[in-house]
């Protein structure tokens, strides 16, 4: 996941090209973390042995000493201003995340950056939506996992709807000519993914609890605030 995912998935982005990737971001299933931990350490990283005690259960922190690159693993799980599970859906895509998990990470950013905005601006100028995850064996951006999330919890309708406004209008109008070039057209117009999945996003049943948080609406804050914790040395 992260920036290295966005690359394999769209290796012709040259925007992406030219950003710095010193980190990489991994995921791996709470059964897989003490093997992967051991692989880590087999191929050179070093692991922060305090945060990884402490934290250890839902993610890892090992660095490259000879290229000072960090390497963070997640567990089963992204928590940031909103959690998703993803331990069982590692299997469903070989390169990365699924799509719309990648999709995800990126939505579920409250604060949303232009880095961010630009990473799900090119998955969905490059990838078809789709119910599932898969047509005649090409990856696509599942939009029923999607509207799984923003149909039962009213928090996470409301970033990711916000943010894909946000999209929108950054798409509309202040998007560089170089910043989502691939070379050749896209393959899919923007506008109208993010028209098709808002319209399923908002179509789709709403929970009991969805409704009865929607009454709240934003007097009371709908997601977390991300945690920042210092690494020590390994």
């Amino acid at each position: 996941m992260g920036g290295l995912a966005f690359h394999a998935r769209v290796p012709e982005w040259t925007a992406q090209i030219s950003r710095a990737r010193r980190d990489i971001d991994l995921t791996t299933t709470s059964r897989d973390r003490k093997a992967v931990s051991e692989l880590l350490a087999r191929e050179g990283y070093v692991g922060d042995r305090q945060y990884n005690a402490l934290y250890g259960h839902k993610q890892l922190y090992f660095v490259d000493p000879a290229r000072g690159r960090p390497v963070d693993v997640l567990v089963d799980k992204l928590e940031m201003c909103h959690r998703f599970d993803f331990g069982d859906r590692l299997a469903v895509s070989q390169q990365t995340l699924p799509l719309a998990e990648l999709l995800l990470s990126k939505l579920q950013v409250v604060k949303m950056n232009r880095k961010d905005a630009l990473d799900a601006l090119i998955l969905l100028a490059e990838h078809r939506l789709a119910p599932g995850d898969h047509v005649d064996g090409v990856d696509t951006i599942s939009v029923n996992r999607i509207v799984a999330l923003t149909s039962a919890d009213w928090g996470w309708w409301r970033t990711l709807t916000m943010n894909l406004g946000k999209l929108a209008d950054i798409w509309r109008s202040d998007v560089q000519p170089d910043e989502l070039a691939v070379g050749r057209p896209h393959l899919f117009d923007v506008a109208t993914q993010i028209d098709a999945m808002r319209t399923a996003i908002d179509e789709a049943p709403k929970s009991t609890k969805w409704k009865f948080r929607s009454r709240v609406g934003d007097r009371v804050a709908w997601y977390q605030e991300p945690e920042e914790v210092g690494h020590g040395p390994g």
